[in-house]
């Protein structure tokens, strides 16, 4: 009987979402080679969770980097600091308290478009608005995850032959919940504005949009459920106990080359091989199969205020590197002139880091000419937690930045 008890104890206590209490967001700024050097140290003696760059590897002298600390080294790290002379900041004092105000109420009995939503949530608003707005929203499978959940489609568009299309995904990241939103936010724009407003009526009546709501299912679901920081797919890795992969360094884009690791271990894990996870396979699919109409790549992630382009994983300028610079230049001016948010824009090596496997990179190489990189708000006060209250705000700005490169797309592809 006790060992019965002992054992239902157990696994209550084991599927407790992790808690962050204590936790820190630190950002440093390096100012030589010896800080560098300090912070890789400190990498390698202690679990850190890096933010930005996305692994260790990436940090230089005169970038700056956030990632988060567990409170059981917390102080030692800011002693550390504190000693080498290198300027810090700490952008979050206690990552638990910034997980939980977050969300404005733990109360989700409807799926809202001003609210985070579990993937549960998700599926159901997508089944439902496609059944009321079967005219121009249309839903279909594009796959299967490693755990067995759907990867679902949104085809977002007024029906037509021979329509130019545009793909536009969210959650790639698993913790990156604002993309999430902004793509639910897309769809609920093209349903409630389609008729009233001239430009976005124009552009439907003569673009497919294929809306991914969410392709990382499976990691979608655990920030939910288990670790709100997870950032990888599900995936179980032979001869480690480590899960999962990074699925944005998982595509055939200078694969594993730089900016990506080859340990399972580590949040920017490469995969076994390019395409091994259920998830990107079925994307490149659905873009290889549907390669003669596909004219543009929107994928959605967090945070940096970034719009990117290829290359990430060389130096190398793309071959249209200027209509492209121009094209974000573009989407830049009309999404700051909503609320002045101030984004960076240009090519992913130079602008951000390299980092190898991209899928925008990816999509480029394989023909898709206007495949672009969102990042999108904060600059780190809040990160990969920020508030529902800039979901709006964000998908509005968001929103006239897609609407500008879409143009661009139907008047030039």
């Amino acid at each position: 009987m006790w060992s019965m008890l002992l054992l239902v104890s157990i696994a209550a206590v084991s599927a407790d979402p992790k808690e962050f209490h204590g936790d820190k967001v630190f950002r440093v700024f390096p100012q030589n080679e010896e800080h560098v050097e300090i912070i890789k140290s400190i990498a390698s003696n202690t679990q850190l969770d890096f933010w930005a760059p996305e692994t260790v590897s990436l940090v230089t002298v005169g970038h700056r980097a956030d990632f988060r600390a567990e409170y059981e080294v917390v102080y030692d790290i800011q002693a550390l600091l504190e000693k080498s002379g290198m300027p810090y900041e700490i952008m979050i004092g206690n990552v638990q308290e910034a997980v939980h105000t977050q969300r404005d109420s733990n109360i989700r009995a409807v799926h809202s478009y001003v609210k985070y939503n579990d993937l549960d949530t998700i599926n159901a608003w997508s089944a439902n608005i496609a059944a009321q707005n079967s005219g121009l929203v249309s839903r279909s499978q594009l796959g299967t995850s490693y755990e067995g959940r759907p990867i679902y489609l949104l085809k977002v568009g007024k029906s037509g032959s021979n329509k130019k299309a545009v793909v536009l995904d969210c959650g790639f990241h698993a913790r990156e919940w604002i993309s999430v939103a902004f793509c639910q936010w897309f769809v609920k724009e093209a349903v409630e504005k389609y008729g009233s407003d001239t430009q976005l009526t124009n552009l439907l009546n003569n673009l497919d949009f294929y809306v991914v709501p969410v392709l990382n299912v499976d990691g979608y679901a655990y920030t939910w459920s288990t670790n709100r920081m997870w950032r990888k797919t599900r995936s179980v890795n032979s001869g480690t106990t480590c899960i999962g992969t990074d699925p944005n360094r998982n595509f055939n884009a200078g694969w594993c080359t730089v900016g990506a690791s080859s340990r399972a271990c580590d949040d920017t894990y490469c995969g076994s091989s390019p395409e091994s996870e259920r998830e990107t396979k079925a994307l490149a699919n659905f873009i290889r199969n549907n390669l003669s109409s596909i004219k543009g790549y929107l994928t959605i992630h967090s945070y940096s205020q970034m719009l990117l382009f290829p290359y990430s994983y060389s130096y190398a300028v793309a071959k249209d590197h200027t209509e492209l610079n121009t094209v974000a230049k573009n989407a830049v001016s009309q999404l700051t002139s909503l609320y002045n948010t101030k984004y960076t824009y240009g090519a992913g090596g130079t602008t951000i880091y390299l980092a190898a496997g991209g899928s925008d990179d990816w999509a480029y190489d394989a023909g898709v000419k206007y495949s672009f990189t969102f990042e999108l708000r904060d600059t780190g006060r809040y990160g990969f937690l920020l508030p529902e209250s800039q979901i709006q705000a964000t998908s509005q700005e968001t929103i006239l930045a897609v609407r500008s490169i879409a143009t661009h797309i139907l008047n030039n592809a």
